[in-house]
């Protein structure tokens, strides 16, 4: 089923945290003159319009980015985040997604390996890393991106940052998160590992973060946004979470520092929160 268009999506409060911890990973690891790989296993379109009709059919990004864009106090390391974003997007009212947020973020000297299977998607993610000048330093596939990982590891630079970010649309998707992950870990234990998930009513969601915790139970990070209380009939995501193995060691400070002031600005209702935990 390839039903998932995150066109639809683009810019909402789970896009805040992914993009912040995935930017922050980026950051740190271009403070080594060593090159490393970035690999995203579900690419999507790279690039979105926020005045599409995908974009304004549902209009989270209000909720996201345009609070982002718009508030006036800042800690320094989202200021830095929301400066980034702006000088990296093309013109106003697009908004990146995470493989056009990478190629901005790193280094000429490091190497991008792209996944996409929806077709549409692909075609667009080829069009919009053409733009970007991606060119030889990067790869993009139309292929299973779970699949296509374990065939890269582990890198050649032997430093990668990997993003699992599948739609879950089925159930089955929670399970090969963390299959993949084990596979994954047994060919390049050293990479540091990041994955998305959204936090739902659903079983499968809510016991996701405790089996990615047994696969590395000494280092970790795991964060979480929730924006508003779940829906009394359990349908809708309230918030998200992501998951990082082999966390760069200044990520849980930096996350302690803006968690607080990122929740209380996405914040929809009187249930919003933010958890962290970190071993390391």
């Amino acid at each position: 089923m390839l039903s998932y268009r995150h066109a639809f999506h683009a810019g909402n409060h789970a896009d805040m945290l992914k993009h912040f911890v995935l930017w922050l990973v980026l950051d740190y690891f271009n403070r080594k003159d060593k090159p490393y790989w970035y690999i995203d296993t579900h690419a999507g379109a790279g690039l979105y319009d926020l005045s599409g009709g995908e974009a304004q059919k549902v209009g989270e990004y209000r909720d996201g980015i345009a609070r982002l864009t718009a508030a006036e106090k800042l800690p320094d390391t989202l200021s830095a985040f929301r400066a980034r974003l702006q000088a990296m997007l093309p013109q106003i009212g697009l908004y990146c997604g995470s493989p056009w947020l990478a190629q901005a973020a790193t280094r000429e000297i490091d190497k991008l390996r792209l996944f996409e299977l929806h077709p549409a998607d692909y075609r667009h993610l080829q069009n919009n890393m053409e733009t970007a000048g991606l060119k030889r330093r990067g790869i993009i596939r139309q292929e299973d991106g779970f699949q296509g990982l374990i065939a890269l590891l582990p890198p050649p630079t032997r430093r990668a940052v990997v993003l699992i970010d599948p739609p879950y649309e089925q159930k089955q998707d929670y399970a090969r998160v963390a299959h993949t992950l084990k596979e994954a870990r047994k060919r390049f234990e050293q990479g540091c590992y990041l994955v998305w998930y959204p936090c739902l009513s659903r079983e499968e969601s809510r016991k996701l973060p405790e089996q990615l915790q047994k696969l590395s139970p000494d280092n970790f990070l795991q964060a979480e946004l929730y924006v508003k209380q779940p829906a009394r009939d359990g349908f809708g995501m309230h918030g998200s979470g992501m998951f990082v193995i082999n966390p760069p060691y200044l990520l849980a400070e930096q996350l302690r520092d803006s968690l607080p002031v990122l929740t209380e600005l996405l914040a929809q209702d009187a249930g919003a929160r933010f958890v962290l935990e970190y071993r390391g």
